[in-house]
């Protein structure tokens, strides 16, 4: 193991950010998809039961990840590829900025997918462009075993869960391979799945060729586990893991309709696990309700920045991980624009324990698909069945939104039954459109002035 000074005793920070990773893990219930390796890292530490992002979709929840301040606020508003085009604002100062101004050696590995590179800005860049997890692990292994006394902060992204490019044609109902290759990849033992074994969410239909994808989904799972594996057994053969925070979360729900790009929970609540050298509790669960904007404030605060919270729309929940049921955490914000270029469909969400209130800005338009989820065999299979019910919602209510949704969760999990127009909850609704418009003036949201144009 290394020596370090005194003064390099600052911890190491390793964040994973898996991609469109929903709730699909032994540790948090599906008990069908093997990842034993996340098991194992939550076993070590604490997991959250109710983290959510604050928008379902790649870049602009990975920029509140990297900024702790809601995309209307940073400028993230869409996707940041291509002829999306989408990039923070030039004066923001991200993650890695705070953390290489204290001295910290930064590098990322895997997807990275915000721009502009100047506000988003890290030392190394070890890895990109594959899905072998396991090849970008050993990729970050001299930069975790260097011999440089700073600390390290290593922003970590697997490409698996996405979409990929290509469908497993020779299989039945030819789902999407979700990177996975036929002939598998070098130093990853490939896991299937049975279609028959999966488990379907609510928010999906039990159709064969639903059933096909997420197998395929599964297996890609499977492989990101090996890759994380890989890299923490890198951190324990360096002498690093006792000196390491490690936070593991996924940007945005499964890439399935009904799930990524909307604010229910199926697109909205996430796993985060978060595995601290300075915590004693392990194997613990807390409850408190956490989003991606409280990431940034809470590896500051890890990393002693001295950084006050009010700079950031999220907090540092460091002080809570070893809390069950800790006080004052009982309310997240969530907050969408774009997915892609042509997808706009702005949302504004309040999310308690009990209630979920939507406000739906351009709720006159049809709700937009991602492209990758229109063309799903999920989907498309379902189009051809004329289905009028896709999961535990119609078709009709996904593609048409009132302007306001309210649920009450306790007995309406599935978020199905809108009671914004009952009179009884008319107080209800005042009182949620109060702190929504207290929320978007806090956080400096442009398209508050949509309540008094309409």
């Amino acid at each position: 193991m290394k020596k370090q000074t005194k003064q390099d005793q600052r911890l190491n920070v390793v964040l994973m950010v898996s991609d469109d990773h929903g709730l699909d893990a032994g540790c948090y219930g599906n008990h069908v998809v093997k990842t034993p390796h996340l098991d194992a890292l939550a076993e070590d530490g604490t997991k959250f039961s109710h983290a959510f992002c604050t928008a379902s979709t790649c870049s602009p929840s990975r920029a509140v990840i990297l900024t702790g301040l809601h995309n209307h606020a940073n400028g993230q508003y869409g996707l940041t590829h291509k002829h999306h085009h989408f990039a923070s604002f030039d004066n923001i100062k991200s993650l890695p900025a705070f953390l290489n101004d204290m001295g910290y050696r930064t590098a990322r590995a895997g997807k990275y997918h915000v721009a502009p590179e100047s506000v988003y800005h890290f030392d190394k860049t070890l890895f990109e462009g594959s899905r072998n997890t396991v090849e970008m692990s050993e990729a970050c292994r001299s930069f975790i075993d260097s011999d440089d006394a700073k600390p390290f902060f290593l922003y970590y992204c697997p490409y698996d869960s996405h979409r990929s490019f290509d469908y497993a044609d020779e299989l039945p109902y030819k789902p999407n391979r979700f990177g996975n290759e036929p002939d598998g990849f070098p130093g990853v033992e490939t896991t299937t799945y049975n279609p028959e074994d999966v488990l379907i969410p609510s928010c999906l239909p039990d159709t064969p060729e639903c059933r096909a994808e997420l197998a395929q989904y599964y297996q890609s799972i499977s492989r990101m586990d090996q890759g994380i594996g890989r890299l923490i057994k890198i951190l324990k053969e360096t002498g690093q893991y006792d000196n390491t925070l490690i936070i593991y979360i996924s940007d945005n729900g499964c890439a399935f309709p009904e799930a990524k790009t909307t604010l229910y929970d199926s697109g909205l609540r996430l796993p985060c696990i978060v595995r601290s050298p300075i915590h004693k509790q392990r194997g613990a669960t807390c409850n408190a309700m956490i989003s991606w904007a409280d990431i940034t404030p809470t590896i500051l605060d890890f990393a002693e920045a001295g950084t006050e919270d009010t700079s950031f729309h999220g907090r540092s929940f460091k002080t809570i991980i070893d809390e069950e049921n800790p006080d004052g955490w009982d309310e997240i914000y969530a907050s969408h624009t774009f997915h892609e270029v042509t997808m706009y469909y702005p949302m504004r969400v309040i999310r308690t324990r009990r209630y979920k209130f939507i406000w739906n800005l351009a709720s006159t338009l049809e709700y937009p698909f991602a492209t990758d989820l229109w063309d799903s065999p999920t989907w498309q299979g379902a189009k051809q069945k004329n289905m009028e019910v896709f999961g535990a919602r119609t078709v009709d209510a996904f593609l048409h939104r009132s302007r306001f949704e309210l649920y009450d969760l306790e007995v309406d999990p599935n978020e199905t039954v809108n009671l914004a127009e009952d009179p009884q909850y008319e107080s209800l609704i005042a009182g949620f459109k109060k702190k929504l418009k207290a929320f978007q003036e806090q956080t400096n949201d442009p398209w508050i002035i949509k309540w008094y144009r309409e």
